[in-house]
């Protein structure tokens, strides 16, 4: 009888346990973009660089019937991914902006005055973003960064954009 017992109870915290997995996989997910700063852009003058946005529901067939609502960007992070021991110093500022097929651009993350020597640094969310279900439901969702430099850079850099978002489940 105890084994019957206690075999119940860990198969019953087996399956909460995986529903709460699955409940934060569903609630937050990331979105993922490269930026490439060439030699040749200018110091002190703003650049916009757009590239798809990837996301791990992409992997899975999209967002189109995605059963959330009220999402919201939870954290931005932007990030040296070569040259190896990059850092971030040539940065004076950045900004992100996400949209998607048939909506407005929306800022969604910045961050001026720049002054890290790292090789990551995390960005200031944009508190009047609001709600951007409209955007990440959608298909084909576009980060368009803008930079500006401190100084022309002597080699290219490559930088990941990395966004997660937040979400409820629709009930």
């Amino acid at each position: 009888m105890k084994n019957i017992f206690s075999a119940a109870i860990i198969a019953s915290a087996a399956l909460v346990s995986c529903g709460t997995v699955q409940s934060i996989v569903q609630n937050t997910f990331p979105y993922t973009a490269n930026v490439l700063v060439s030699t040749g852009v200018p110091a002190n003058k703003e650049v916009s660089s757009t590239a798809t946005a990837t996301n791990v529901q992409t992997w899975f067939g999209g967002n189109n019937n995605a059963q959330i609502k009220d999402v919201r960007i939870s954290d931005a992070k932007i990030s040296v991914v070569s040259p190896t021991g990059g850092n971030l110093s040539a940065l004076k500022s950045v900004k992100v902006y996400i949209s998607s097929t048939g909506t407005n651009e929306r800022l969604v993350a910045s961050r001026s005055d720049i002054s890290s020597n790292s090789s990551s640094l995390n960005l200031d969310l944009n508190s009047d973003t609001g709600f951007l279900d409209e955007v990440v439901k959608s298909t084909g969702v576009t980060v368009r960064t803008v930079y500006e430099l401190k100084n022309q850079t002597t080699s290219d850099i490559n930088l990941k954009v990395a966004m997660n978002f937040s979400s409820v489940p629709v009930r």
